[in-house]
């Protein structure tokens, strides 16, 4: 049995922290919000983001991140990409030789760096996992059946990790391609937004098909150019997650996507999904990146183009469609 420190008390760092208890782990989550820590403890629930749902009682919840992770041997990071240094760079010392397990899906403003790059800048010596794959938080709280991948360079800490959450419900499987997932994970949420956008301006299924397939291969692209494996995208964390994010009413990034082809305004559109849009952020760093790469990836410039430039989005799917022919690979 081993202990984990969850850090942060939303939907899905609740649904992680939960399948590591029930798997007999001590497990402890932390947050700010005193509320939910008190909730959690006292009724088994988080009743402002998993409502209803019933934790397990081994799962503990706290608000001295200091004392969780000084006390853990696995860190699990459940925040949001952009929060990461600023909640954990103060406590660098805290992580010398953990193992952290991320959950995160992004790009860092600023610095386009993936979120391994950014854990390493901030305490060298931790060992890196990432845990991605279609996975709803509330679907994952219900017990759904879910399989996602969880990728690292060090296969044996990634197999150990696969031990420490083996649940009924919840399924890892093992990949050494840790660039690959992260870029999978952040991008598809820029492609859910267009998606959503789509679906905004009462556009059909031929073109969510075509949207998606393109996405994935800008997402493809990227990762070539970063020496991802190919395979990665086809796999759980790629296609997989891609698919559900682009599909799923669950998706807040698609859903934010939604009210931007409806007509509303970016900052309208972000209160509406009431959570992170990761994508929002991400398609900022990302065009940053593309741009420095020199790789083409026009659904991600369209869609940089509508959330920092005010682009209408009518005008967005005009401009794609009629880019100049060429062959499909």
């Amino acid at each position: 049995m081993k202990s984990v420190c969850v850090v942060g008390q939303g939907s899905w760092g609740t649904a992680v922290a939960n399948i590591f208890a029930e798997a007999g782990q001590t497990t402890v989550i932390w947050g700010r919000d005193p509320e939910v820590s008190k909730s959690i403890n006292e009724r088994n629930e988080n009743s402002h983001y998993l409502k209803g749902i019933r934790l397990s009682k081994k799962l503990t919840a706290s608000q001295d991140l200091k004392s969780c992770l000084s006390h853990c041997d696995l860190v699990v990071n459940a925040l949001p990409t952009q929060a990461i240094r600023e909640v954990f760079a103060p406590c660098a010392s805290l992580l010398k030789n953990k193992h952290i397990v991320n959950t995160a899906k992004g790009i860092e403003i600023g610095t386009n760096q993936r979120v391994s790059e950014i854990f390493q800048e901030i305490q060298g010596t931790v060992t890196y996992s990432i845990l991605s794959g279609p996975s709803f938080a509330l679907e994952t709280a219900q017990k759904q059946p879910t399989a996602v991948t969880l990728a690292s360079v060090h296969r044996e800490e990634a197999e150990k990790i696969q031990q420490m959450m083996m649940v009924p419900y919840f399924r890892t499987y093992t990949s050494e391609d840790v660039v690959g997932v992260e870029l999978a994970g952040a991008l598809k949420n820029i492609i859910a937004i267009a998606s959503g956008i789509v679906s905004g301006l009462g556009l059909g299924y031929n073109t969510q098909a075509a949207l998606i397939n393109r996405g994935l291969i800008e997402i493809m692209r990227l990762g070539k150019v970063l020496n991802a494996n190919p395979m990665t995208f086809f796999g759980l964390a790629g296609m997989g997650d891609l698919i559900l994010t682009c599909t799923g009413p669950l998706s807040r990034n698609r859903n934010f996507g939604v009210a931007l082809g409806q007509g509303k305004t970016v900052n309208e559109a972000l209160k509406s999904v009431g959570g992170v849009a990761e994508g929002y952020y991400t398609a900022k760093s990302a065009y940053s990146l593309s741009q420095k790469l020199k790789i083409e990836m026009p659904i991600l410039e369209q869609i940089h183009q509508i959330l920092y430039a005010g682009k209408n989005p009518k005008q967005v799917v005009a401009d794609l469609m009629n880019r100049e022919l060429k062959d499909e690979w």
